[in-house]
């Protein structure tokens, strides 16, 4: 299906924003609302917004990719997950007037504009779904669990590293002590997961709160070479609230193994759509 991508220009608060909304020649009444995660503009890491909301264009869905304020080309000063709130608002108020035929939003985002997403989404009911990527929960000691769990006890079981242990290759008393120090983080927050972790009254607790609230129905994918990812998946497998809130049967989970991060290959980015695409077309949002 054809397509056509306009710049736009949109008000919050004082600020003017920048967007690029993607139309495609007949668009569905579900939107998606492509939200930018860390130190990326509205273009993403290796051109993956751009590229995903044309993907999704030519299958009928409107998309809108955002600058929030102080990122990109938008004005005000720069703001980090935690404090976007308004800027989404501003963008889903903009997107539905550029696409009237548009009566819902799905909001796409990876890291921590995943974070955002659940920040936001149970405030606005136009919000009907969630395509989240690795969400952004990290702690000291989730890392170095995570670091213990995914990537130490993984390179016990590979050959290469016995053999590059064998041939001296291997600083051994500097992993040692790398392990050491991971083992030590964990060991001394032991109770990481447990009710008095200070998870529960900072930003992991107030996403698990905006997931516990949303109704909708929520995408994860994750990738399997990402220490992010692991850390969100050690969370959810070891805290009783995540776990419980991630078997809901509104919450679907996709892995895209061997992908890092950002998906910085073409056939992880087209495994991305895909799987967002699937999951859309099985929706009745």
């Amino acid at each position: 299906m054809k397509y056509t991508e306009q710049a736009i220009v949109f008000n919050c608060s004082d600020c003017r924003l920048i967007g690029i909304v993607t139309l495609p020649e007949t668009a569905g009444e579900t939107g998606i609302l492509i939200l930018t995660g860390g130190p990326q503009y509205r273009a993403g890491s290796h051109r993956q917004f751009t590229l995903l909301a044309r993907q999704l264009a030519c299958q009928g869905y409107a998309a809108m990719r955002f600058d929030y304020r102080g990122m990109g080309d938008s004005e005000g000063d720069a703001r980090n997950f935690e404090v976007v709130n308004e800027d989404i608002q501003a963008a889903i108020d903009s997107f539905l007037k550029q696409a009237p035929g548009l009566h819902r939003v799905v909001i796409w985002g990876l890291c921590d504009a995943a974070s955002a997403a659940l920040y936001y989404a149970h405030t606005d009911a136009r919000v009907k779904g969630l395509v989240l990527l690795n969400p952004w929960v990290h702690t000291e000691a989730g890392a170095a669990h995570s670091r213990i769990r995914h990537y130490y006890l993984s390179r016990l079981m590979q050959r290469s590293f016995w053999i590059k242990l064998l041939s001296g290759k291997i600083e051994l008393n500097k992993s040692a002590g790398d392990l050491g120090k991971s083992a030590r983080s964990v060991m001394t927050t032991a109770k990481a997961y447990a009710p008095a972790d200070p998870r529960n009254s900072g930003f992991i607790a107030r996403m698990r709160d905006g997931l516990k609230n949303y109704q909708g129905k929520v995408l994860f994918i994750l990738s399997g070479n990402d220490l992010v990812a692991q850390e969100f998946i050690t969370l959810t497998q070891q805290d009783i609230r995540w776990k419980k809130l991630c078997q809901s049967p509104t919450i679907t989970r996709e892995t895209v193994k061997q992908a890092t991060h950002t998906f910085s290959s073409h056939i992880w980015r087209d495994q991305v759509t895909n799987l967002t695409l699937q999951w859309l077309s099985r929706q009745d949002l």
